[in-house]
């Protein structure tokens, strides 16, 4: 007869302990379960887990597009001027890419850059006989608002003669951009 009382109250005990994780599991994915993560993101204790590219509270903002547009430059390199004029910002294959178009001033062909959060990368490339590579940030301005100034440090070499103009990369100040 004890036996039998120790297997009933095993049986029930492992019955209320089954039944107490299956409840609290649920209750875990109740956090999730009102809320739709976009572009493929899912959902972890509540909160959206961004795929690359994607950003906001369900990951339904493209990073990138926040870079897209015009830009009006102002920047005073280590061995040119001070000169200000206009680059345009335009989405790139990749989902975090960008190309820029009118780099320095003086290029025609696109430099390809990466979006990461409020960061953009410039990687090592060569674009008309120039080897350009840097790194910015986005962030707010007085007066443009909302990721309206981008600082960008950058370096741009002429290959036929070597010589190097930097932008805050290495040294110098850098490349300040406005919308």
């Amino acid at each position: 007869m004890k036996a039998r009382l120790k297997t009933i109250f095993f049986t029930a005990l492992s019955a209320v302990t089954l039944f107490s994780a299956v409840t609290y599991t649920s209750c875990e994915n109740d956090k999730c379960k009102s809320i739709v993560c976009a572009y493929g993101s899912v959902c972890s204790d509540g909160t959206c887990l961004c795929q690359t590219g994607y950003e906001g509270p369900q990951c339904e903002t493209i990073t990138r597009e926040r870079y897209l547009g015009p830009w009006r430059v102002t920047e005073n390199g280590t061995i040119t001027d001070a000169i200000q004029y206009t680059v345009s910002v335009e989405p790139g294959d990749n989902i975090s890419e960008v190309r820029i178009k009118s780099f320095r001033n003086l290029l025609v062909d696109y430099v390809s850059a990466f979006v990461v959060s409020d960061s953009i990368y410039v990687p090592e490339q060569t674009v008309q006989n120039y080897t350009i590579v840097g790194h910015g940030y986005i962030t707010d301005e007085k007066y443009y608002g909302d990721n309206g100034k981008m600082v960008l440090y950058y370096k741009i070499v002429d290959n036929t003669t070597g010589v190097v103009d930097d932008f805050g990369h290495e040294n110098g100040d850098p490349s300040v951009w406005n919308k």
